[in-house]
């Protein structure tokens, strides 16, 4: 164990010890961001704690709804405890959670370790990232139970009507108090409440961390946000567009950089609109690189029933300064406050690959000192820009770009971009394969 991890160590022990830890959860985000949860008590968390935990390989073989891409032995992979990540539980008192990752050939796949290779990365050319992501999410007046039994059709949203902007955080003040004081158990802040477009909308942007813990909030969120909303008699969905009634929830991403002292990078005072050189790199490697690489933000086919013209997501790769209609908009104010915020994930995106995914094609604009080209003014739309800067329409389409991509594999490793690949692939073909409600309708009288 090497001694800053000793530190490290000792230092989780103690305050184990002044908390009264007597239970902790430890968990692990699989591929769609999901937290695969242990519970064990405190005397032996200590142990794999210093003697290394493992974790079952299989979480980075099987599929969203756990069947296997292929057979094998499912060992346990070495899955070290991150010491720096534990947090209070928030459902039950006396208890703590703590993530592990996988280490090895298996970590190659995991989108958190592609996360500290590319914040690693960022260090490396002196800079420090701070990140913030928002979710949308629909509370629907049901439960896992009630949506299998109606065989997910005709379901109830938790309000009614589009009210976006609403009222309605005061009116149901006790649920929101009870999902703020759950996040706050967690160490994760809340920036804002407040509803959004469709009947149970609501949108929470999460305060900015360090890229790292703004990830591990993200994830941690979601999982907990379903759960407390479980707990409630409800239910809370991220997929990325639920119904043909609603209009697609987005989990937006915004990204700053800083230097050795703490000053805003993206910031450039003798600019006309503020922005720096390495802005304008940073969002030049971003938008070259998304049609290439969409499938790590985009990586379920429903994302792609989201991005289509007219339903406030992007479907082409362009950047505006407050363009809400481009893929990369930036905000600017304050030096501090001069940031990107990247459009394209939808609320189902995993925000450890997201986040990766956002700064690798960044940094590596910097790098190569990429041109942006202008920013876009008026609404981003298919025509606006060149072909190669249109977004892939389809997970199948977007995994074949993603594999053919030459520089996705050297920010991101061979391992990991063949892997996903062969998984997205697989995800694509069981939605080709089935037949819809909408076949039936369009064809079955007519041919």
């Amino acid at each position: 164990m090497s001694p800053d991890r000793q530190a490290a160590v000792a230092h989780v022990l103690s305050l184990l010890e002044g908390k009264g830890i007597r239970a902790v959860h430890i968990g692990i985000f699989d591929i769609d961001a999901r937290f695969r949860v242990k519970r064990v008590d405190t005397e032996k968390f200590v142990k794999l704690l210093k003697g290394g935990y493992e974790f079952c390989e299989v979480l980075y073989h099987w599929d969203v709804v756990e069947t296997p891409y292929r057979q094998g032995a499912w060992a346990d992979a070495p899955s070290p405890i991150d010491p720096t990540t534990g947090r209070l539980y928030p459902f039950a008192e006396g208890e703590a959670l703590f993530i592990a990752e996988f280490a090895g050939e298996t970590g190659k796949l995991a989108p958190r370790n592609l996360l500290r290779d590319q914040l690693a990365r960022a260090e490396g050319m002196g800079f420090s990232v701070t990140a913030g992501f928002e979710y949308e999410f629909f509370v629907l007046n049901e439960t896992p139970e009630s949506v299998r039994a109606k065989n997910y059709n005709d379901l109830v949203p938790w309000q009614q009507g589009n009210y976006t902007y609403s009222m309605m955080p005061s009116v149901a003040r006790g649920f929101f108090d009870g999902m703020e004081a759950v996040m706050a158990t967690l160490g994760i802040g809340i920036d804002a409440i407040h509803t959004e477009q469709g009947p149970g909308c609501v949108e929470m942007p999460l305060k900015p961390a360090p890229g790292m813990i703004a990830a591990d909030n993200a994830a941690l969120f979601k999982t907990f946000a379903r759960t407390y909303c479980e707990r409630q008699g409800l239910m809370a969905t991220f997929m990325a567009k639920w119904s043909n009634a609603t209009n697609g929830q987005s989990g937006h991403l915004h990204v700053s950089l800083q230097d050795g002292d703490g000053g805003a990078v993206f910031h450039d005072p003798a600019d006309p609109q503020g922005l720096s050189q390495t802005l304008r790199h940073f969002v030049g490697g971003l938008v070259t690189l998304l049609p290439e690489t969409l499938a790590m933000c985009s990586h379920t086919a429903n994302a792609y029933r989201r991005m289509v013209p007219g339903i406030w997501a992007p479907v082409v790769s362009a950047w505006g300064v407050q363009n809400r209609t481009c893929a990369v908009r930036i905000i600017t104010g304050t030096p501090g406050a001069t940031r990107v915020e990247f459009r394209v994930p939808a609320a189902d995106s995993n925000p450890h690959l997201s986040l990766a995914q956002c700064l690798g094609a960044g940094l590596w604009g910097i790098e190569n000192r990429i041109d942006p080209g202008e920013p876009l003014e008026g609404e981003a739309q298919p025509d606006s820009l060149p072909p190669e800067r249109r977004l892939p329409r389809t997970l199948g389409s977007a995994a074949d770009r993603l594999d053919a991509s030459a520089t996705a594999r050297e920010l991101f490793g061979d391992a990991f971009v063949d892997w996903f690949v062969a998984t997205r692939r697989h995800e694509d073909d069981a939605f080709r394969r089935h037949v819809s409600d909408l076949d039936r309708r369009r064809y079955l009288d007519v041919f």
